[in-house]
């Protein structure tokens, strides 16, 4: 094991029915550096999420070296709204930020932490919007925002640039930064084989 290793991946084996998915795969991914992982379909980029996040059963090790508080954020490939749930983007972020119930309205704090989260993911102006009529790259977004306030040990992302346009794989680039700043230690699947170039970052293939 490095020393600066958070994760550490050893003989990983995750069956789907009779096929391997994973067969004897080693991974190790520094503290505090971003981290690419690419492939075709099918090649488990997803799975390797689901292992890493406790969704998903497995045999071999995963070993997670925390240092501060074990927290981990996600930000899914596909999120859809479920109507009984009507919660508007505001909402949805200030439902671990206070007691009370959200739709007896939101407390002043909350309200201003929740707007300065929308604008710093550029949804500004969007807070009243339901979930449901969001676009695919405003929900992505939007749980952006919320998987990362606070900021995670480790941030788990699935495709977080499907859907965004030029300006909107911009602001996530430059959010994924931030938080390398602040020690956070990302894995971001991409089919875009020159976002590890733009951020700096080690890449893993998947697959052949």
């Amino acid at each position: 094991m490095s020393g600066s290793a958070l994760i550490e991946v050893r003989g990983l084996d995750v069956r789907r029915g009779a096929e391997h998915v994973f067969e004897g795969f080693d991974l190790e991914l520094e503290r505090g550096a971003i981290h690419v992982l690419s492939g075709a379909n099918g090649a488990g980029k997803s799975t390797l999420l689901a292992v890493l996040r406790g969704a998903l059963p497995f045999a071999g090790e995963v070993l997670l070296h925390w240092r501060g508080a074990a927290t981990i954020g996600y930000v899914p490939q596909d999120f859809l709204a479920p109507e009984a749930a009507p919660l508007t983007a505001a909402e949805l972020l200030a439902l671990p930020r206070q007691r009370r119930p959200v739709c007896f309205g939101l407390s002043r704090a909350t309200r201003a932490r929740v707007d300065a989260l929308l604008e710093g993911v550029g949804l500004g102006g969007r807070g009243n919007a339901p979930l449901a009529g969001l676009s695919g790259g405003e929900r992505r977004r939007l749980l952006l925002a919320h998987a990362c306030d606070p900021a995670p040990e480790l941030l788990l992302l699935d495709e977080p640039a499907a859907g965004l346009d030029a300006a909107g794989e911009a602001l996530l680039e430059a959010r994924l930064r931030d938080l390398r700043g602040a020690g956070t230690t990302t894995l971001l699947v991409s089919h875009d084989p020159a976002i590890a170039a733009r951020l700096g970052a080690s890449s893993t293939r998947l697959g052949r």
